[in-house]
């Protein structure tokens, strides 16, 4: 059974920083190499949201919010996909989610907040 398990979140101060890290635990490595990962975030009362996708050939995308402040990548080999946020603002306060796109699968979430 394959399971994303997320972990990472925390409370931090604007303008501090987080690294979030997702694991496909059970994920077959030639599945998990081809596979678009990535990272959506929802707020309270809100939609939610993509915030960067990498795909099997480590090509990343991102919101337009988080460019030049997110970076996201992966490790083949630990099957583990990150997400490192830099000059957090309180905007970024969310649940965030790791998403697998061939296999159609959310993790639990981990929750980030961002204090002003």
């Amino acid at each position: 059974q394959v399971r994303l398990v997320e972990s990472g979140g925390g409370l931090v101060q604007a303008g501090g920083s987080l690294r979030l890290s997702c694991t496909a635990s059970g994920m077959i490595l030639s599945v998990f190499n081809s596979d678009t990962l990535g990272w959506y975030r929802q707020a309270p009362g809100m939609e939610r949201e993509l915030v960067a996708t990498i795909t099997g050939g480590a090509v990343p995308n991102y919101q337009d919010s988080v460019k030049g402040r997110f970076t996201i990548s992966k490790d083949n080999t630990k099957r583990r996909v990150y997400l490192q946020m830099n000059s957090l603002k309180p905007e970024d306060t969310a649940v965030y989610y790791c998403h697998s796109a061939v296999r159609r699968l959310w993790g639990q979430g981990t929750q980030v907040t961002v204090s002003s």
